[in-house]
């Protein structure tokens, strides 16, 4: 069952509310279930019927997709948002740039759901590959709007020189959340002091790169 891709979506505050508590439960039976559990599953678990759920997302990958989308937003709430929104402003901006990111990852590291969602898709993607599709097709730009925000304000402020803001963001992560996320994989978490190190030090380095005294040359 899937719906026109022109139809809309229902708006409104009631729909809003609705669309809330779908992706509320699709993201429990989800990590709870799998990927295989039943839209019929999710609308009774939500309190609407399927026909509402379908309104809503019109396919089980576009629900996942709000899923992702719901459970990314989360570590980058409150004060970490905050955090990054304040770099325009900031006059030291490694020393801002730091406290942001301790923020982020302290978030992230935090958020079991995203973790738990991550490896959601790398167990089930062989049976499920349009999973993994929804996970990918997101982008990086996507999953962290407020990265991609604060890097492209200080890229027109010329505090950094960013001519790949895609190819910035994936770094920015590699640096900063990818090492809690490929370590967490194994079950293992890494210390505090090891995180500090390595978020003091993936600033430094990122700011080497992109700083305007140290930008990259242009490409091609």
């Amino acid at each position: 069952m899937s719906v026109d891709s022109d139809r809309r979506a229902p708006s409104g505050p009631r729909a809003e509310l609705k669309r809330q508590a779908i992706v509320r439960a699709a993201r429990e039976l989800f990590l709870r279930d799998g990927f295989g559990v039943g839209m019929d599953a999710i609308a009774a678990e939500a309190g609407v019927s399927k026909v509402t759920v379908y309104n809503h997302f019109g396919s089980k990958e576009a629900l996942f997709t709000a899923v992702i989308t719901s459970a990314l937003d989360d570590p980058l709430g409150n004060a970490s948002s905050t955090a990054l929104e304040g770099l325009a402003e900031a006059e030291d901006l490694r020393a801002a740039l730091i406290e942001a990111a301790r923020a982020w990852v302290h978030a992230v590291r935090t958020n079991e759901d995203v973790i738990a969602l991550r490896n959601l898709v790398a167990a089930e993607q062989h049976r499920f590959p349009e999973l993994g599709r929804a996970w990918q097709g997101h982008g990086p730009e996507g999953h962290h709007p407020a990265v991609a925000g604060a890097l492209r304000v200080l890229a027109d402020q010329g505090r950094l020189v960013i001519s790949d803001l895609e190819a910035a963001i994936i770094q920015l992560y590699a640096l900063l959340v990818f090492p809690h996320m490929v370590f967490s994989t194994y079950g293992t978490r890494l210390d505090d002091d090891l995180t500090d190190r390595l978020i003091v030090g993936g600033v430094d380095m990122f700011l080497g790169y992109y700083g305007p005294q140290q930008a990259p040359a242009p490409r091609g």
